[in-house]
């Protein structure tokens, strides 16, 4: 047995597993960031950062306060509450708190201080502009793919005026009010020129499909998506599938461009949290199944919300070579779900798969959701690296290098069709 390259013993693979996933950069591919010519749409600094929504429903578990107390108090006073509930009398021992501690420390803050005082000193003295460069260098992030909702006003009004988007961030374009709404979606399309209407004649799909047609041109998505809840069926009698089937895959298939399917929201279960206030539901696999293989020819992206969906989705993944698993999403989106899902993949399927992705909302959280992500992934990938060395295997150290590379980048770079690194 011959192997090229550098091998790596057992006693030296952890290091060099956790040293290949620290200084290989990745591409985030679905986050909710913006760049700073976005206005109020981009998200930085602690009292974003203290004040996201998974710490806002994490509040009424140790304070008395009500939802309809909190709501009426200015963005700083609810970071105050959070911070002196979760962070002085409690120790932060949840992902979303441990992950506000971390990127804390990152810049060089004290998260044991009795106030935000510090903190906002801090970020007061940065430009927004200064402060990306920072943090993205901090994260190791090279690329980052923003999530663009042309059915958003506030949204619309900035593509609408061109406004400059850095190379480093990329496109996708939601397709949430089309598929999981049509009544305010076609208003939208209505009052924008097209001739769309309730019912889905065959105009309506033709207009749809033009409005589409304008939004690529002016995004340039890598990828159309949507979010699904749990109860998502496909195909069935709803206008969502005629959608799907009439507007979405064929505008995909027409630019080459994949469908990214996030399946399994519960929205609203408790109204007063405002957006902490989702939840998930076990969904049916089988719907993605029959999506692949009547649809050959499109590219799916999908990631399931429910920790239950995750098997099934693997093995079907093995089935359909245009299908690609993507991430660990929101209630996932903890370090030992991360791992393991991640080692289920990479027993089913090898380096195949993106592992991960940061659905940042606040450009700060980039820190700790890598740094947190890198962690998880690297242990994964030394128990499967352990196997391999333990039945005998001559594991390269260059082989480390490339899996990461392609879990990290690689493999979303082939799938939506970016040049690799370096490529022209």
């Amino acid at each position: 047995m011959t192997q090229v390259g550098e091998v790596v013993t057992a006693a030296e693979l952890q290091r060099n597993v956790e040293e290949a996933a620290q200084r290989t950069p990745v591409i985030d591919i679905h986050t909710h960031l913006f760049p700073p010519s976005f206005g109020g749409l981009c998200l930085w600094g602690i009292d974003e950062l203290v004040n996201y929504h998974y710490l806002v429903a994490e509040l009424f578990r140790s304070s008395p306060e009500s939802p309809q107390q909190f709501w009426a108090l200015t963005k700083s006073q609810q970071a105050d509450l959070i911070w002196d509930a979760l962070f002085v009398k409690n120790t932060p021992l949840s992902e979303a708190t441990a992950g506000v501690v971390a990127v804390m420390i990152k810049l060089g803050l004290d998260p044991c201080q009795p106030d935000l005082k510090q903190a906002r000193e801090y970020f007061a003295s940065l430009t927004v502009e200064q402060h990306i460069d920072h943090v993205l260098g901090l994260a190791n992030v090279s690329e980052l793919v923003m999530t663009s909702d042309p059915f958003n006003p506030v949204e619309r009004a900035m593509w609408e005026r061109n406004e400059p988007c850095p190379e480093r961030f990329h496109r996708a374009l939601r397709m949430d009010p089309v598929l999981n709404d049509w009544e305010t979606a076609h208003a939208v399309t209505a009052a924008a020129g097209f001739k769309t209407s309730a019912d889905l004649t065959p105009q309506t799909v033709s207009e749809a499909r033009r409005f589409l047609d304008l939004w690529i041109a002016r995004t340039r998505p890598l990828y159309l998506g949507v979010s699904l809840p749990f109860t998502f069926t496909y195909p069935d009698d709803s206008p969502r599938t005629r959608l799907i089937r009439e507007v979405v895959l064929p505008t995909c298939l027409q630019y080459g461009i994949p469908f990214a399917l996030m399946i399994g929201v519960s929205r609203g279960v408790n109204p007063a949290l405002g957006e902490g206030g989702n939840s998930l539901g076990y969904a049916d696999t089988a719907s993605v199944e029959r999506i692949c293989v009547e649809n050959p020819g499109v590219r799916f992206l999908v990631t399931m919300l429910s920790r239950e969906n995750q098997h099934a989705l693997c093995v079907a993944a093995r089935k359909f070579s245009n299908l690609m698993p993507f991430g660990c999403w929101w209630f996932l989106n903890n370090p030992s779900i991360v791992e393991e899902i991640t080692a289920e993949r990479l027993e089913l399927l090898g380096a195949t798969v993106i592992p991960q992705y940061s659905d940042a909302r606040i450009l700060d959280q980039l820190i700790y959701k890598w740094a947190h992500s890198r962690r998880t992934i690297s242990r994964a990938l030394y128990e499967s690296y352990s196997r391999l060395i333990a039945d005998g295997y001559p594991l390269a150290r260059k082989q480390i290098d490339r899996d990461v590379a392609r879990m990290f980048s690689g493999n979303f770079r082939r799938w939506v069709g970016l040049p690799e690194t370096g490529a022209r």
